[in-house]
């Protein structure tokens, strides 16, 4: 399990940079959509200025001996303290062992190096933006590791009344990630997740223009799972992902999620 509840859940990533929005302090904050809290709207005061354009949504590994997930050796230590990963992980690969790493990228890197643990994984996304994207050893497809929701996407916020941020906002918003970004949020709204869900979703457009929203929910143990798969036209993105998140609470999330200690 994840240790996030202890520090405060997953807002704590984002509050103290919103509130010094609120107060004045700072003017706009840059956030990784998938720090902010899906179960409770933004902030009162505040609002997304813009997202742009969505960067790669794949999680990579990356290996000491340079030998993919598949072929590590029964026992090899996958470092990781996200629940979603950990879950898909233990669904898909049940030989290996996972233990809990935090820190940024370069830091997990550094454990890396040292042995600490075998199997580093991370956000593809993560890795080019401190220039390591060299040391993948292989990107997994979403099949296998479904993304969290909001990967790759950085969202940008000001004030409510701040109009000129606003329209400047507006100008760096790409109207895909927007409406990909609206469909996932709309579904982790509708399953009123906590810090310690193995919640997983993505959204795409398809060749025809409709939406595509892929949803999961799965048990720590990655034992117990639960997958929607629906389309949507890209008006109304929300109604997509509200659908999504109700098909996953027919088949039974609200169980699995409550279930989970946090």
């Amino acid at each position: 399990m994840g240790d996030l509840s202890k520090l405060g859940g997953k807002g704590a990533f984002v509050k103290e940079i919103d509130d010094a929005v609120l107060r004045g302090d700072a003017d706009l904050a840059v956030h990784c959509l998938k720090d902010i809290p899906g179960d409770i709207p933004i902030t009162g005061g505040l609002a997304f200025a813009g997202f742009p354009p969505r960067e790669d949504v794949h999680d990579a590994i990356i290996t000491g001996t340079g030998a993919p997930l598949a072929a590590m050796p029964d026992g090899a230590v996958v470092g990781t303290s996200s629940v979603r990963r950990t879950a898909q992980l233990r669904l898909h690969y049940p030989h290996l062992e996972v233990k809990p790493l935090r820190g940024n990228v370069n830091t997990r890197l550094g454990r890396l190096e040292d042995g600490h643990v075998d199997v580093l994984i991370a956000a593809v996304s993560g890795l080019y933006r401190v220039n390591q994207q060299h040391r993948i050893t292989e990107i997994l497809p979403i099949e296998v590791m479904c993304p969290p929701i909001g990967a790759g996407i950085i969202t940008l916020v000001c004030r409510v009344d701040d109009t000129q941020l606003l329209e400047l906002g507006a100008r760096l918003d790409d109207a895909e990630t927007h409406r990909h970004a609206d469909a996932e949020r709309a579904m982790l709204h509708a399953l009123q997740g906590h810090c310690n869900s193995p919640i997983a979703g993505v959204c795409t457009t398809d060749a025809t223009g409709r939406l595509s929203l892929h949803g999961k929910v799965f048990s720590l143990d990655g034992a117990q799972w639960l997958d929607s798969h629906h389309w949507g036209v890209p008006d109304v993105p929300q109604a997509l992902g509200f659908f999504v998140g109700s098909d996953l609470l027919r088949q039974g999330a609200r169980t699995i999620i409550d279930a989970i200690p946090h």
